[in-house]
């Protein structure tokens, strides 16, 4: 499950080298079509750290950081690991002091998952070479959503392919960008959010003393 998780930030690497470049056209790309070519993208973005990543492992990083920067919404992905505690409830339960108290917690904690989440993945990019990858297409129904779950088949040692879904949604701009991975029925984002909740009862709901202790826990077989 570690390496599938690895794999998945593979194929966002490519999906915002692909979104970099379909933001600019008119009409962007659908989301079938972004992680179609994020398949085809990924082998030629993995050859080309494997040149240099032993001897600049930051340049790889950075390189990943920036484009997945285009693709994933790290803000709306960390509001949903905080679910109750950054919710619009809460929020306008606040007076103005812990209103830009919860403001400040919630763009600390979308860094702290953004930097983490780069360099936990990042690190097993270079271990996926040679699988095959089929990304079924969407119905027309599917396709026509504003937020939309798209399947990826991953066919490696086993005879049955593992099966990730991206689930992204549409900007107003038109761009796609992901809000939540499925992995092999392992929702990433719900097991993120009980992480965080067990975090804040064990702290008292000090959000400043969760944030700081923030480990992304690593999904096992």
């Amino acid at each position: 499950m570690k390496q599938l998780l690895h794999l998945a930030a593979a194929l966002l690497l490519a999906a915002g080298t692909t979104l970099a470049h379909a933001v600019d056209t008119d009409p962007p790309e659908g989301p079938h079509e972004v992680v179609r070519q994020a398949t085809e993208a990924v082998m030629s973005a993995v050859d080309e750290a494997q040149a240099y990543v032993d001897a600049e492992p930051d340049r790889f990083y950075d390189q990943l950081q920036e484009i997945l920067d285009s693709v994933v919404d790290f803000r709306g992905f960390a509001r949903g690991v905080m679910g109750p505690y950054a919710s619009s409830e809460r929020y306008r339960s606040l007076d103005a002091g812990g209103r830009e108290q919860l403001r400040e917690q919630l763009e600390r904690f979308t860094e702290v998952m953004r930097v983490g989440l780069v360099r936990t993945y990042g690190k097993g990019l270079l271990a996926f070479g040679g699988s095959r990858i089929e990304v079924p297409a969407l119905s027309e129904e599917e396709a026509a959503g504003s937020r939309v779950a798209v399947r990826q088949l991953i066919f490696n040692d086993g005879a049955e392919p593992y099966v990730l879904v991206y689930h992204m949604g549409r900007e107003k701009s038109g761009a796609w960008k992901l809000r939540n991975m499925v992995i092999e029925n392992v929702n990433l984002g719900e097991i993120y959010r009980s992480q965080f909740e067990s975090s804040a009862r064990k702290h008292g709901g000090d959000l400043d003393q969760v944030i700081a202790g923030w480990t992304a826990v690593e999904i096992e077989t």
